[in-house]
C-alpha cells in the first residue's frame, strides 16, 4: 500500500502538467499503464491554441470554439480557456519551453474554424513530442513526483460521495497495489483506439471513463466522436495522422477527378469544421481524397512539416505532391463531467484533458484547443483541490486480483470486435438500425464477462462499458451535430442538449 497526496492517473500532458502542478504542495504518483511518453499528447502535431499577440484577440478565440462546438459548448468554459491559456503558455515559456520563433517573435499557424493565426508549434509539426519533452524533464527532475510506469488502473477506491485511491496491476511485479491520496485526478485521454481507424495509440481505450462510470460518475456527451478528416490513406489501413495544419498552409482537397470537392460546401473550403470534412471526404469514391499540396513551395513544406514529410516518403508518398487520406478517430469530445475546477461528482476526484467533458468542447472540437485545455484544466484541478480537506474515513480492502496470460488472446479478440462494431454503429455517420445492432452485439459481448478479479476480463468489461456509452448516448440523440451525424435525423434539434449517463439511471437530457 502506497500512500500520496495526489494520484494522477495518466501521463499526458494533461496528468504531467496538473502533476508537476500538485508536486509545489505534495507528494505525487504519477500512475501510468504505458511508457510515460506513450499517449495521444505525445504525437499531437498542431499545436497549441492561444492568443499571444494584438492582431488576436479572446473574444474571437471564444467565437470561434463556439461556433466550432455547434451551440452545446459552455460559455463559461469557453471564456475560462480563452482567457487562461495564454498565461499558461507564458508559464511554460518562463520555464524554458521553446515554441517556433522568427527574431523573437513566436510564429503562429492557422487550423480550421479558427479566424486568425493563434496557433502556437514547435519542431514544426511535432509539437506535442516537444511539449511533452519539456513536461516529462520536469517531472522526472521533481523530488516529489514519483512515476509508476506499467501501473494498470483496474478500480476506485471510493464510496458513494468520495474517491480515497486507486487500485490497480503492477505489470513488473504481476500483482494488484492499493494506492491512497488525499485527491486522485484522472487524465487518462480519450477513447478513439476502440474503432478501426484511429490516430490514437492503442492504449487509448477509455479505461478511466469506464472506471469514472463504475465508480458513479456523470458521463456526458460521450458519443461526440471527433473523426479528423485527413489521415494518410493505405491499402494497409495504416492510419497516420496528417497535421490540419497543412491545410491551413493552403493544401487542396480534390476527389478522383482531381477537382476541389469542399467548395461550395463551407465557407472555409478545406478549413471548414473537422465534422464536415470528414463527412464529405467520407461520401467520395472508396470513402477517401487526395490531400493536394503541388501548388505550394516544396521546400516551406519540407521544412514546416517535416516529420510528416519524412514519414510520408517512408511508405512512397511524396507530401510535396498529392497523397491519399481519409477521416480516422480522433478525439474524445464527451467524457467524465467535471464542473468548470474539473471536479467530478465524487469529493476529491478530478478529471482534466480528454477524458473530460465541461461543455467547452460543445458537439465538436475547435483543432488545438485540446493541449491547451490540457493546461488550463489540469492547473485549475490542482488549484480547487487546496481549497479542499480531505478526511479519510475509509479502510481499502485489497482485492485478490490476478492474471490469466491465457485470457490474453481472448482479449484482443474481443477488442477487435468491438472496433468492428463501433465502426459500423457509431462511425461518421449512424442510423437508429446501426446503433441499435451495435448496441445488441456489445450486449452479448457483456454477457461473456463472468469472472470480475480476472485482469484480462476487467480490462475486456471496461472496454465494452465505453462502447456501450457511446452507442447509447448516440441513440438517444435524435439529431445529427458536430461530432454525431445521424443520417435517420439529418438536422439539429432546436434546442441544444447534453446526455448524462450514470450507472444504475436511465439517460438524462439536460437542455441548454
Amino acid at each position: 500500500m502506497y500512500k500520496f497526496d495526489y494520484i494522477v492517473i495518466g501521463s499526458g500532458l494533461a496528468g504531467l502538467y496538473a502533476a508537476y502542478k500538485a508536486s509545489k504542495y505534495g507528494k505525487v504518483a504519477i500512475v501510468t499503464k504505458c511508457n510515460i511518453n506513450e499517449n495521444n499528447s505525445y504525437y499531437a502535431q498542431g499545436g497549441i491554441a492561444a492568443v499571444t499577440n494584438n492582431l488576436d484577440s479572446t473574444e474571437l478565440h471564444i467565437k470561434d470554439t463556439i461556433i466550432a462546438g455547434r451551440g452545446l459548448c459552455n460559455k463559461e468554459a469557453v471564456e475560462v480557456l480563452a482567457k487562461e491559456a495564454p498565461l499558461r503558455i507564458q508559464e511554460l515559456i518562463k520555464e524554458g519551453m521553446e515554441f517556433d520563433s522568427v527574431n523573437g517573435q513566436l510564429t503562429l499557424g492557422l487550423e480550421g474554424g479558427h479566424s486568425k493565426r493563434r496557433i502556437l508549434h514547435a519542431g514544426g509539426d511535432i509539437t506535442g513530442r516537444r511539449v511533452m519533452e519539456f513536461m516529462i524533464s520536469k517531472v522526472r527532475a521533481s523530488k516529489e513526483i514519483t512515476i509508476l510506469e506499467n501501473y494498470n488502473v483496474l478500480q476506485l477506491i471510493s464510496s458513494k460521495t468520495t474517491c480515497y485511491g486507486v487500485n490497480c496491476w503492477d505489470e513488473k511485479k504481476e500483482r494488484s497495489e492499493i494506492i491512497l491520496a488525499s485527491y486522485t485526478i484522472i487524465a487518462t485521454g480519450g477513447a478513439s483506439a476502440i474503432y478501426k481507424r484511429s490516430t490514437n495509440p492503442q492504449s487509448s481505450v477509455g479505461d478511466g471513463i469506464a472506471i469514472a462510470f463504475n465508480a458513479g460518475c456523470e458521463i456526458m456527451d460521450i458519443e461526440f466522436i471527433q473523426f479528423h478528416p485527413t489521415t494518410l490513406y493505405t491499402p494497409q489501413n495504416r492510419s497516420f495522422l496528417i497535421s490540419e495544419a497543412v491545410r491551413g498552409e493552403g493544401a487542396f482537397l480534390l476527389n478522383c477527378n482531381g477537382d476541389r470537392f469542399m467548395d461550395g460546401v463551407h465557407p472555409l473550403k478545406e478549413l471548414a469544421p473537422r465534422d464536415i470534412v470528414s463527412q464529405e471526404i467520407y461520401k467520395q469514391p472508396g470513402g477517401f481524397a487526395y490531400l493536394s499540396l503541388k501548388h505550394l513551395d516544396p521546400t516551406h513544406i519540407k521544412s514546416r512539416f517535416p516529420h510528416i514529410y519524412k514519414q510520408c516518403k517512408d511508405i512512397g508518398e511524396d507530401l510535396t505532391d498529392q497523397i491519399p487520406v481519409a477521416p480516422a478517430a480522433h478525439y474524445t469530445i464527451g467524457g467524465i463531467y467535471t464542473n468548470l475546477h474539473s471536479k467530478t461528482s465524487l469529493d476529491n476526484l478530478y478529471a482534466c484533458g480528454e477524458v473530460a467533458a465541461n461543455g467547452l468542447m460543445g458537439a465538436n472540437r475547435l483543432a488545438s484547443n485540446s493541449l491547451a485545455e490540457c493546461l488550463v484544466f489540469g492547473a485549475r484541478a490542482v488549484e480547487d483541490s487546496l481549497k479542499q480537506s480531505f478526511n479519510n474515513t475509509i479502510e481499502p480492502q485489497n482485492i485478490d486480483y490476478y492474471k490469466d496470460n491465457g485470457n490474453f488472446a481472448c482479449y484482443l479478440e474481443l477488442s477487435d470486435k468491438v472496433k468492428t462494431i463501433l465502426t459500423e454503429s457509431a462511425g461518421i455517420i449512424r442510423s437508429e438500425k446501426k446503433i441499435s445492432n451495435g448496441l445488441e452485439k456489445i450486449n452479448h459481448l457483456m454477457s461473456t464477462i463472468k469472472d470480475t478479479k480476472e485482469y484480462y476480463s476487467i480490462l475486456s468489461s471496461n472496454i465494452l462499458v465505453v462502447a456501450k456509452l457511446i452507442l447509447t448516448g448516440a441513440i438517444n440523440r435524435n439529431e445529427s451535430r458536430g461530432g454525431h451525424f445521424r443520417e435517420d435525423f439529418n438536422k439539429e434539434d432546436s434546442k441544444a442538449y447534453h446526455t448524462i449517463q450514470k450507472k444504475g439511471e436511465e439517460v438524462k437530457k439536460i437542455y441548454r
